[in-house]
């Protein structure tokens, strides 16, 4: 887990950093950037499981090095998502922005500076050391939680499965398998509800590995069924998709 430095834990100072790095420009006044910030999300989800559903949601642009979430009170609401590629965060951002998470439209922007992580990949960490005289810095909160990875399994998505999957005839409903135990009905929306046609999401009680998603048609299933084929919620577990038997 995360942990924060007992200076860094002072509410107004810490928010006071927050605000100044990431007051609220639009977004074409902040040049692109790996790391992508991301406000009016629900306050009530449960962290680990908001940077579960994030990484579910982003993964599908891009690698993903990092995502920072805070539980301190000024900070609720928001996270940072780290991008090894820059043509995955501007993606992300373009595709996502408005996007309904957990019933609330996300705001998403360049973050202002890059992480710690993204910098050290650039080997321009510690540039920031000669520009003290600049009153704008890298956040105290963002670098240091940078630092060190969450519980969400950051690795390389892959949407190729290792060997062929044995399918039904088509269908408009499809049957998810090889499901990770965390994985939750609004993980699974999040992700089919991005193709045309989609109309639900049935988890099976007592069965945490595999669910049912419903289309309008089978074509539109097809669609989806083929663009997630293999998709990694985390490292070690490749949903599998076919279609459901009739």
């Amino acid at each position: 887990m995360f942990k924060v430095e007992q200076a860094q834990m002072r509410p107004v100072s810490c928010f006071r950093l927050y605000r100044s790095a990431f007051k609220r420009p639009a977004t074409m006044d902040i040049r692109p950037n790996h790391t992508i910030y991301i406000n009016n999300m629900n306050d009530k989800v449960n962290k680990d499981e908001l940077k579960r559903s994030l990484y579910a949601l982003f993964s599908q642009f891009g690698q993903i090095v990092d995502i920072v979430a805070m539980k301190t009170s000024k900070m609720r609401g928001q996270a940072f998502v780290v991008f090894k590629e820059l043509a995955a965060s501007t993606n992300a951002l373009r595709q996502l922005q408005g996007f309904p998470f957990y019933n609330k439209p996300m705001r998403i922007q360049y973050a202002k500076t890059d992480s710690e992580v993204i910098a050290k990949m650039r080997g321009t960490y510690g540039d920031k050391d000669k520009k003290k005289d600049k009153k704008k810095k890298v956040p105290e909160v963002l670098t240091s939680l940078a630092k060190k990875p969450g519980p969400v399994a950051l690795t390389p998505q892959t949407n190729s499965p290792t060997a062929p999957v044995q399918d039904n005839p088509p269908n408009y409903i499809l049957f998810l398998s090889n499901l990770p135990e965390e994985t939750n009905e609004m993980m699974l929306s999040m992700l089919f509800n991005q193709f045309p046609g989609f109309k639900e999401v049935r988890l099976v009680p007592g069965k945490h590995d595999i669910a049912f998603v419903e289309f309008e048609g089978e074509a539109l299933a097809g669609v989806a069924k083929d663009a997630l084929q293999g998709f990694r919620i985390t490292a070690t577990c490749a949903m599998k998709i076919t279609y459901a038997k009739k």
